[in-house]
């Protein structure tokens, strides 16, 4: 079970940026910081794919909109990911049976996802852009360090990514409304941009 701390914090900051934490683990093993990190991680093209989405990423990440739309995207890539590279962790190490990996770290994944969109819901309600790009920052240092700290102290950054994901679901339930009110903000937008008569047609019975 050696590895069960690594699945668990890859799988919740895969929820947050899937594609940093393919980027870092994959640098680290790489670089042979550590022996944890599976050799398909660490080929060439995984890293180039994985840092051109990274960008890509980065930049939708800061604008208002854009950001849910691509974490709409990302409800499946995300847990799915998580999944992915926890299997491959547990597969490299012989410690964890693979499937329970994978159930871990899509679960783990799943969950913090939960909590970016909802979070990214709440802050596209604030009619400026700064506080966007203020949470997308926060969370892109935040992956790079608990990733990093999950490397060299993984049952800690078990221990902070647990945390974080306690509070996040916690902040969703006081964000409860604000998240109502940005989705009623994205239903009147997708009447407003119907085509004229479509708003008031009923099909008959």
């Amino acid at each position: 079970m050696s590895v069960l701390p690594l699945v668990f914090t890859s799988g919740w900051a895969s929820g947050i940026n899937a594609y940093a934490v393919v980027l870092l683990l994959g640098l680290f093993g790489a670089t042979g910081l550590t022996d944890e990190v599976p050799e398909s991680l660490q080929r060439t093209d995984v890293l180039v794919a994985a840092g051109v989405l990274f960008l890509l990423e980065a930049v939708a990440d800061k604008i208002p909109y854009v950001d849910s739309a691509w974490d709409s995207v990302h409800t499946v890539i995300r847990p799915v990911a998580g999944a992915v590279v926890a299997a491959l962790l547990a597969g490299g190490s012989g410690s964890l049976p693979e499937l329970a990996a994978g159930a871990v770290g899509g679960s783990t994944a799943l969950l913090s996802h939960l909590v970016k969109a909802g979070t990214r819901m709440a802050v596209n309600t604030s009619p400026e852009p700064f506080s966007n790009i203020g949470v997308s920052v926060a969370e892109d240092l935040g992956v790079a360090g608990i990733i990093t700290l999950a490397v060299f102290h993984p049952v800690a950054s078990a221990v902070v990514a647990g945390v974080l994901l306690l509070l996040g679901l916690v902040l969703l339930v006081f964000m409860a409304s604000r998240i109502r009110r940005f989705l009623r903000r994205r239903a009147q937008r997708r009447e407003e941009g119907r085509p004229a008569g479509a708003a008031g047609y009923r099909p008959h019975d």
